[in-house]
Parts: structure tokens; sequence; C-alpha cells
């Protein structure tokens, strides 16, 4: 039921974008709602979703009254929202689109399959949105049994192909990240919880790599790496941190550095690109990364 809403959300926000400026009458949303979920659409159904997306996507739905049309203010809503929500809010779109319209596009379509627990997603944000305490089963990577949590929601985050649930653990007693692919199972048991004053999920990780909380007395390090002029354009576009930035060098390469709190993350991603990538500082995050080369490179030494 919650997915089907989420759905229907998703499918305004788009049909709306798509009209631009000049919007679509209450009419002409019906009919078109009618074509694509094979039902009625209210005028109340239609209040219901335009506020629940303001609610929950933070996008206002404004009416012009001169001819009474509805259209989504692209200056101010669609495109001055986080790039975290755009994000979310095209993944959403593009799963539905691709749900509506499998048949017509059967073959022509080709998605990776992503571990990302999508199923429980439209569940999590309506507790989010309602501050609901939610109770999972989840089962940690390397264990065989299950752990029950009661866990706050305070946001979700995605990272590396995966979604995660951010929040309170009452168990653990303190703020943990639980990957939404190992839950087994989700159950809202009918408590509310309080948001912390001025919560804000891109704040707790600004200085960390991935989904890695950061532990009391931990800094941030800068790092510095340098690589050719091909990989560097790959960089530009996909930053490996948002504090990525391009510093002079002298010696013909291209130098980057980024302001992080190192973790096991951090390093594995920085071996991914191999010999594409040199980092020169610090010591021991360079020393990390060459201990995990040395150590692949390894097993295969004895290659004829």
């Amino acid at each position: 039921m919650v997915g089907e809403l989420i759905r229907k959300y998703l499918w305004l926000i788009e049909t709306l974008r798509l009209a631009g400026p000049e919007g679509l009458t209450l009419d002409e949303l019906v009919s078109r709602y009618s074509d694509t979920f094979d039902e009625d659409y209210s005028r109340s159904s239609f209040n219901n979703h335009r506020q629940a997306i303001e609610d929950i996507f933070g996008i206002s739905i404004r009416c012009n009254r001169s001819r009474n049309a509805y259209y989504i203010p692209f200056a101010e809503d669609a495109v001055d929202i986080s790039a975290s929500k755009e994000w979310l809010i095209d993944t959403f779109t593009v799963n539905n689109l691709l749900t509506l319209g499998k048949e017509r596009l059967s073959g022509r379509v080709s998605v990776e399959d992503v571990p990302s627990g999508h199923r429980l997603l439209p569940l999590l944000m309506e507790a989010m949105k309602g501050n609901s305490v939610i109770k999972i089963e989840y089962r940690k990577y390397g264990s065989q049994d299950a752990e029950i949590r009661h866990l706050h929601p305070y946001a979700v985050k995605e990272f590396d192909r995966r979604w995660y649930a951010v929040g309170f653990s009452e168990e653990a007693g303190e703020t943990r990240v639980y990957a939404l692919d190992r839950i087994r199972s989700l159950e809202l048991p009918g408590r509310k919880f309080t948001l912390p004053e001025g919560f804000d999920v891109e704040d707790i990780f600004h200085d960390s790599y991935g989904v890695y909380l950061p532990e009391k007395g931990q800094k941030t390090e800068t790092i510095v790496f340098r690589t050719n002029e091909r990989e560097a354009s790959y960089l530009r576009d996909l930053p490996i941190h948002h504090s990525q930035a391009e510093i002079p060098s002298g010696d013909g390469s291209v130098h980057f550095r980024i302001r992080v709190i190192p973790n096991d993350n951090l390093i594995m991603n920085l071996c991914r690109y191999g010999p594409r990538i040199e980092v020169l500082e610090p010591r021991s995050v360079r020393e990390a990364v060459a201990l995990e080369l040395r150590s692949a490179a390894s097993k295969y030494d004895n290659d004829k």
C-alpha cells in the first residue's frame, strides 16, 4: 500500500515537471492519471498527494489561478532542492517508470541488480515522516543469527549501490547504521520518538567516507594523491569525496586533495584505482594503500 502511494507521488512529480511552467489543470491530471493507473482520481486524492509530496520531498505544487493549472515552480522547488533529495526522487522515479513501462520497453532497458532493500524504503520513509519507532530483524554479515533491534529512524543514506537506515538503536544505546538489504523484517510497534533538534544526516557524515560514523576523538586528515590527466577527467566528474579539490603541482601530473576521516571503506576505494592514482600523503594512508595492493599482488606472484 505504501509502495503504491510512493509510485503515485512520483508520477505526479514527474508529470508536472514535464508539463513545465504552464502546468496542467485538474481535469488534465485526472485524464492522465486514469490512463496510467486505470482508476479514478478525485480532487481529495489529488490534494492528499499534493500535501504528502510537500511533506516528504519538500516540493510545493502551486496553482496558477488564471487558468486553474497546477505546476511545480522549477526555479524555486525542482532545482533548489538538495542533491541528495533530488537523487532520491530521480531514483524512485526511474524505478517507477521502469515498472510502469516494462512491457513496452522490454528488451530495451538494462539496469544493474542492486541489493539495496528498495522494498523497505517506502515503509521506512513513512516511519520517518511520523517519527515512529521501528522494530527490525537484522542479520549482520558473518552471522547466521538475526538480531532484534528497536530503531528510531532518523534518516536514510545511499552509498555504493546500497541503502542504509541511520538512527538511534535502543539496544545499543547509540546511533547506528543498518544496511536495508540485511533487514529481514520491519514492523511498527506503535511508539513514537523525538528527532534530535537540528538533526541533519549530511552534517553527521560530512567528514566521513561512506557509512562509517565518526568515533569520538577522530579528526579529519588532508589526503593528497596524484594521477594523470585522463584519470583526472573522471575524478572531476565523480569526485572521491565531496571535499575533493584540485591543487597545483609542479611535476606534470594532476594533484587532488580531500579532507576526510580515513577508514577501511576509503582505503578500499583508493585501492580500486590501482596504478592510476598514487597517494602522496599522509604516510599512514599511503602505507595502508600500499599494504593492500602488495597483499593483492602477492596472490599472483606464483603465476608463470
